[in-house]
């Protein structure tokens, strides 16, 4: 196995992002591998034809990347990380793709809820990023915390 020298953390702004974190602080450890943090915000699409939604705010998007530009920040300050973060929005396994395809990215770490069922085997983002990315991929299974 060659080592990895770029590794890609797709995180959630929930609590299971540090058993995903952690995995991945494990893995570029071993490897000595340069880190970078992502989360995609999904576009918040507003139909104005419906009187109850004109009551959300304009800026919800803005506010969703700016709560995860900060949570990012603070999950590399709580581990003395140094790790590029980067916060984008669109579709989450588009986004993640072409970020690990343009920036020479050699392994990507996920979470995955592990939901049951044949169809729910991944979740759709983990099983998503394991079968369209061009480098190898690391779903780490996500243990439920009370």
């Amino acid at each position: 196995m060659s080592a990895y020298q770029h590794i890609l953390v797709a995180l959630d702004t929930g609590n299971e992002a540090t058993q995903v974190l952690s995995k991945a602080i494990t893995l570029a450890t071993c490897f000595d591998s340069k880190i970078t943090l992502i989360h995609v915000v999904e576009p918040v699409i507003v139909e104005n034809s419906y009187d109850m939604i004109t009551s959300l705010p304009l800026e919800l998007e803005s506010t969703l990347v700016e709560h995860a530009e900060k949570f990012l920040a603070s999950c590399a300050e709580s581990l003395s990380l140094d790790a590029e973060k980067m916060v984008t929005t669109g579709s989450i396994k588009g986004e993640i793709l072409s970020f690990a395809k343009s920036a020479g990215v050699d392994l990507i770490v996920a979470g995955s809820h592990g939901r049951h069922g044949l169809g729910l085997l991944l979740g759709s983002t983990a099983n998503a990023l394991l079968h369209g990315c061009e480098c190898d991929a690391h779903i780490v299974r996500i243990i439920k915390t009370k």
